[in-house]
């Protein structure tokens, strides 16, 4: 009944197509009336909610898909392909997201007592489970703060903790679990991704990122494959791509000038790889992309 109810208040926001902010900064809702291409971004770390409808997420080469009844966590920045993959006009597709907050999930678990332990092997950064009763009226009660904008600073940042106790507490539990534990693998690597968001643009070579995650290269090969999906230099090649799309697409900023800006030496190169990423040039993609929108 709880679904019912969030899938009323969503549609109540979002009218039309589109992606809306709310008065909670974390929170985004989205609606779709069609299927949609695959489009190449960046998750980072939240809990994504499909209430009607399905969508997919691809992950270097595995697929994700999630609907009605399933929740998807990701604990680090990932470069995935999303779209919808079912939606009607009369059953639209209604999607949620929530940031979550790395220190109140640190906070969270350090307080509570899990009957599992925690394996030391390293856990993929993403994870799709079913919903369950409590985070889905944890969820609408965020929501129906909407009605009462006064109370938001005072109630939304208990709620939210309320969703990180649930998912911790839940199959969504390891992927944030390993986030937070000093020494684990994800934790290691979330480090390198957070520098690596900083520093991209430069050259990079593994055996430094390798000594940044205090791991020899090939564990640390291994290591960020197993979590992210991708290999390193796949990882910063779509980091520099999706910046260079944005930068044509945000700043009119020309094909070539936004490939050196991201770290490209070659044009050509860059045209290949943007092509083979985003499936047109780079030109002709930015152009299907403001005609679209």
């Amino acid at each position: 009944m709880q679904q019912h109810a969030l899938i009323q208040l969503i549609e109540n926001i979002a009218q039309n197509d589109g992606d809306y902010s709310t008065p909670i900064p974390a929170l985004m809702v989205y609606r779709r009336s069609t299927a949609s291409e695959p489009i190449p971004c960046i998750y980072g770390l939240g809990l994504g909610i499909t209430l009607q409808g399905r969508k997919r997420v691809t992950l270097g080469n595995e697929v994700f898909d999630y609907g009605h009844e399933q929740s998807m966590v990701t604990s680090i920045d990932l470069p995935v392909a999303s779209y919808v993959t079912q939606a009607t006009v009369h059953e639209p597709y209604l999607g949620m997201r929530l940031e979550l907050d790395a220190r109140v999930i640190a906070q969270m678990a350090a307080e509570m007592d899990f009957l599992t332990p925690l394996k030391a092997s390293a856990v993929r950064a993403l994870s799709v489970v079913s919903m369950d009763q409590g985070l889905l009226d944890a969820l609408a009660r965020l929501v129906h703060l909407f009605d009462e904008p006064h109370l938001i600073p005072l109630l939304a940042p208990l709620i939210e903790q309320e969703i990180v106790v649930r998912l911790l507490n839940g199959e969504h539990g390891p992927t944030l679990r390993h986030l937070v534990t000093v020494g684990a693998p994800s934790q290691q690597i979330a480090k390198v991704i957070a520098w690596l968001k900083l520093h991209f643009t430069t050259d990079i070579a593994i055996d430094d990122l390798a000594a940044k995650a205090y791991m020899s290269p090939s564990t640390f090969r291994q290591h960020f494959r197993a979590i992210t999906g991708i290999s390193p230099l796949q990882y910063v090649k779509q980091l520099r791509l999706q910046d260079a799309r944005q930068l044509m697409l945000n700043d009119d900023v020309d094909a070539s000038s936004a490939a050196i800006r991201v770290g490209y030496e070659s044009a050509s190169q860059f045209s290949r790889e943007y092509t083979r990423l985003f499936g047109e040039p780079p030109l002709r993609d930015i152009k299907r992309v403001r005609e679209s929108s």
